[in-house]
């Protein structure tokens, strides 16, 4: 091992998402596996500041696979964005004899990761959001079951506004970001997809559309409108207003964070786990594990934190054409 490590801590930081505990499992037994101890922080930073560290075994990651949010906890921590938090963390960590670190969690982790590997702790980080809104990676832990699970969710609430003959407006979750609301718009039919990235805030073209839509036959109408754009409520009583056409705001909120995760979040947590472990015993730090072009890889956090993301133009065309 060419840094000497000896042991690694592991947490979960920022928003939970379906298969974490995969990469948890994976962090877990692939060190021990490699010969290194390992230390579970509870609670994310906030934990490491409170010393919230406990030991893990092959056994502390047992039947957590299959289950979701994270067993480690998150929380956030506004002293970690400290200077003096973040050296009063890197100095828990030699305390406890922790030599790496694998932060799991969004954009803001990585800050706290970079922060801890400034200070002296060789730390990787791993791409845990729902939103799929790190440029660094085509794939994030727990994107593929917060789509499945809002999916599955929408398809019931378009039967029973078909049945009703009404407008749905479905709000989907996604912070900032509009890939959680443009995939399902395509997986559940939608005939209109709002998305932050692309959308002018014209209310008119919508209801235009809806009108259209009467006209040619269609017996209900379902949008999609990511919570970045938000105002579902609000929306729904316009829309009703100036068409005459019954509209229900639906909320879906934090059911899409929960749940077992898919098979695919399950593999690739596990893999991002394990990647993390072997390349912190190379001696590398501050880097960020992502998937690119159908391969596992490592990039430097700076790098990462400076990328950025957008949905393709072609995407959204296919998603309009579809929707006609």
């Amino acid at each position: 091992m060419a840094n000497k490590m000896e042991t690694i801590g592991v947490l979960t930081s920022g928003g939970d998402a379906p298969g974490m505990n995969a990469a948890i499992r994976a962090v877990v037994r692939t060190a021990i596996a490699r010969g290194l101890k390992v230390k579970g922080i509870k609670k994310g930073y906030m934990g490491l500041l409170n010393e919230e560290i406990i030991d893990m075994q092959p056994k502390s990651v047992s039947d957590i696979i299959q289950r979701g949010g994270t067993v480690l906890g998150t929380a956030r921590c506004l002293e970690f964005k400290t200077p003096e938090g973040q050296k009063r963390g890197a100095e828990i960590c030699r305390r406890h004899g922790i030599d790496g670190m694998v932060v799991i969690g969004g954009d803001g982790s990585y800050r706290g990761a970079q922060a801890l590997s400034r200070n002296g702790i060789h730390t990787i980080g791993l791409p845990g959001t729902i939103e799929l809104d790190i440029a660094c990676t085509d794939y994030t832990i727990g994107f593929d079951t917060a789509v499945n699970t809002a999916m599955e969710a929408i398809d019931k609430v378009k039967d029973t506004s078909s049945s009703h003959e009404r407008c749905s407006i479905i709000e989907v979750m996604g912070r900032h970001a509009g890939y959680i609301a443009l995939w399902c718009g395509i997986a559940n039919g939608a005939e209109d997809i709002l998305i932050p990235e692309r959308y002018n805030f014209n209310e008119q073209d919508i209801i235009n559309n809806i009108i259209e839509n009467r006209k040619k036959g269609k017996t209900h109408h379902l949008i999609i409108n990511a919570e970045g754009i938000g105002h579902s409520a609000s929306m729904a009583r316009r829309i009703e207003a100036a068409t005459g056409i019954e509209t229900r705001a639906t909320i879906l909120g934090y059911m899409q964070r929960g749940g077992s995760p898919t098979a695919k979040d399950r593999v690739y947590a596990s893999m991002m786990g394990a990647k993390a472990v072997d390349i912190l015993i190379e001696g590398k730090t501050n880097r960020v594990v992502g998937y690119r072009g159908g391969q596992y890889v490592d990039i430097d956090i700076e790098e990462a934190l400076n990328m950025t993301k957008d949905i393709s133009d072609y995407e959204c065309e296919v998603a309009r054409l579809l929707s006609l």
